[in-house]
């Protein structure tokens, strides 16, 4: 009977964090440069006395898919779409290097080049500096020049671009990190200016995983329902032998 409540509690654990992550992916159907989470799990033997034959269902390194999403012109030249397996660099809040595929880039009011959400873009010698009343425009390589008064264009600095080998891990604030510390730029990194990587989160497709987590969720709590009726029954066969 317990081996049915184990395998029951095991399987319900992990269609709802199923849902979680398929519900975040979800949410992020629409942001730029979202990658879509995975959910993976692995087997765990229980250990103790009697229990050598039961084993849990563990949520593993989360991972994500490596699909691109697909680029749409903005003709904005701030935004910036990265191609093949690019990723731009940036000043993460805790003021280490990450790396995300979001190309929404904006000066704040110090003149720095930032992302929509604030975080410092990375350039070839650190944060990029920004001349004031200066027109921007971005290269394929990454490069950016600056337009003064003047109108004549300058190259004020180099986006950083990194190719990494290995996949990145994301963290708890969405963006990405390498496990061996920061990546070297790569000057082979191409971007496409005026334009913007969607998320690769693909609706439909999370809609009808979403519907068949929800089904496996109802059919595990089921069967520890059944578990029950069977414990009760069994209890009572017991007491009026």
């Amino acid at each position: 009977m317990d081996r049915m409540i184990y395998l029951s509690m095991a399987g319900a654990k992990a269609s709802m964090q199923r849902q979680d992550v398929l519900a975040n992916n979800l949410a992020n159907v629409s942001t730029n440069g979202f990658r879509a989470e995975l959910a993976a799990f692995r087997a765990v033997p229980v250990r103790g006395d009697g229990a050598s034959t039961r084993a849990y269902a563990l949520e593993t390194t989360i991972g994500y898919s490596s699909d691109a999403g697909a680029i749409t012109p903005t003709g904005r030249n701030l935004d910036v779409a990265m191609k093949g397996n690019a990723w731009l660099a940036v000043q993460a809040l805790d003021g280490t290097e990450a790396y995300t595929r979001a190309g929404a880039l904006d000066v704040n009011a110090e003149g720095l080049l930032v992302q929509r959400n604030g975080l410092q873009v990375m350039g070839d010698g650190g944060p990029i500096q920004v001349p004031p009343d200066s027109e921007l425009t971005i290269g394929s390589d990454g490069t950016i020049s600056a337009k003064g008064p003047t109108g004549r264009p300058t190259n004020i600095a180099k986006l950083k671009l990194v190719t990494p080998e290995a996949p990145l891990t994301r963290g708890t604030d969405g963006l990405f990190r390498a496990g061996d510390g920061d990546l070297p730029a790569d000057a082979t990194a191409r971007l496409q200016d005026g334009a913007l990587e969607g998320s690769n989160v693909s609706p439909v497709e999370t809609m009808v995983a979403m519907i068949a987590a929800s089904r496996q969720f109802e059919q595990q709590m089921k069967l520890l329902q059944i578990a029950q009726t069977q414990g009760q029954q069994s209890a009572k066969l017991l007491g009026t032998s």
